[in-house]
């Protein structure tokens, strides 16, 4: 199908992105928006060619896919630009989730794919699954109606130095760790964003918690919150500087820091209510400065009492609150939940791609995609998003999903398509109402 009547603002989004590319393909590609947008059924780069209207020209269009993911650095920066910073209020501070993520794949010769750790097993229990692995970069912002949500800017596929070894030397990619593609990504969020708020923060996973992304940050200046081990090597803070001592400062103290033994003194603690989650709950917690030699230097530690036992988080920045680090601990889920949506949703991992570039394209095209939605609906309100009327049995209040955001936006794109192809006299009104009828039950 091939629309003619595309609204100012995604037609403007859809091609400010495309535009990195040349510009036979960046034509291709803001089509391909359109289509990973209207695309139902199983999310492949097919259905995007047929919602797209771009059936006789679909070699071009694998081409374009594997183009953007050469130039995923580029295009993500323009949506940085033109989507990202207009929904950020000049923040004192911005904050950045980072976490990998896998997404399954089938088939021989799929370039890139390999056997991961699966995180989320289910009911099966596969403690592995077969696919490619994701480091993904995003920005948490607060919704006044709909709490913190994960907009996904920009990705790095991460492949094991032995899977390597089956690809072509023209297709295969330099091996680098997930530490290394962590810090790759945000120096691009640091030279991308860094103007944007006073104080740049990055929450993470405790798996990124390592000397070889913590210094590399440090020297940026960017501040991280993570998860720390109960048994991390801490010692105290270095002893004050005599008069007259000669000598570089001491970074690392002389005793050694038992966070068993922190956690299980009962003095110390300290009471307070805290909002996360969006709610507020009352945490117990202790908190100290100590230092730590994969941070190269001293941390804040928060040991928070839990019903099921004590965690421990560290924070870079000496002077943050206990609140600020504890609530942006639980803004990270954000992003797993944003993982959910581009798989389930969206459909990321469907694409049947085989090299490694066309499976970067795909995937980059599903975050965008993503990201793209929930912009579109940010300034709207949840009854111009979902109408629950026909559903008595759903809950009124729940805020939009993003399949319910998705579904509002493709019935906008479809809805002004049919309108302007509808004629205008007497019947108009029973066309527009037959619109409407079809719409439901196609979007």
């Amino acid at each position: 199908m091939s629309f003619s009547h595309t609204t100012p603002a995604h037609g403007h989004w859809f091609s400010a992105l495309a535009a990195a590319l040349d510009r036979r393909s960046a034509v291709r590609l803001a089509r391909v928006f359109l289509g990973a947008v209207l695309a139902a059924g199983r999310r492949t780069i097919t259905a995007w060619i047929r919602a797209a209207g771009l059936s006789a020209d679909y070699k071009p269009v694998y081409t374009a896919v594997a183009a953007a993911g050469a130039r995923a650095d580029r295009i993500a920066a323009r949506l940085a630009r033109a989507v990202v910073r207009p929904l950020l209020a000049g923040p004192a501070r911005l904050t950045l989730a980072l976490d990998d993520t896998p997404t399954k794949r089938y088939g021989p010769q799929v370039q890139g794919a390999g056997i991961h750790h699966n995180p989320t097993p289910g009911p099966a229990g596969g403690p592995f699954v077969y696919g490619h692995v994701w480091v993904v970069l995003a920005v948490l912002i607060q919704h006044p109606a709909w709490g913190v949500v994960a907009l996904p800017l920009l990705a790095r596929l991460y492949v094991r130095a032995k899977d390597l070894a089956g690809h072509a030397p023209w297709h295969r990619p330099a091996f680098r760790t997930k530490l290394a593609l962590a810090v790759e990504l945000l120096r691009w969020a640091e030279f991308w964003l860094g103007d944007v708020a006073a104080a740049l923060w990055v929450v993470a996973d405790g798996a990124y918690a390592r000397a070889a992304f913590l210094k590399p940050m440090k020297a940026l200046g960017v501040t991280v919150v993570s998860r720390l081990r109960k048994d991390a090597a801490l010692w105290t803070e270095p002893p004050a500087r005599r008069p007259g001592q000669r000598g570089r400062p001491r970074v690392y103290g002389d005793a050694r820091i038992d966070l068993a033994k922190r956690a299980g003194q009962r003095r110390g603690w300290e009471r307070d209510t805290l909002t996360l989650y969006g709610q507020a709950v009352v945490k117990r917690y202790k908190t100290f400065v100590a230092t730590w030699r994969p941070a190269g230097g001293a941390i804040r530690v928060v040991l928070v009492d839990e019903p099921a036992g004590w965690r421990a988080y560290f924070c870079t920045d000496l002077a943050a609150r206990v609140a600020d680090i504890l609530a942006a601990v639980a803004d990270r889920f954000a992003l797993e939940t944003a993982f959910r949506d581009v798989k389930e949703v969206v459909g990321a991992g469907q694409q049947q791609t085989r090299f490694v570039r066309a499976s970067e394209g795909a995937f980059h095209v599903c975050l965008w995609t993503f990201t793209l939605t929930e912009a579109w609906a940010w300034g709207r309100s949840a009854a111009a998003l979902v109408d629950r009327s026909a559903s008595p049995w759903d809950d009124a209040t729940r805020r939009p999903s993003h399949a319910d955001k998705r579904r509002a936006w493709r019935r906008e794109l479809l809805a002004k398509e049919i309108h302007a192809a509808l004629p205008i006299g007497p019947t108009s009104a029973e066309f527009h109402a037959a619109a409407e009828r079809l719409l439901r039950w196609a979007a």
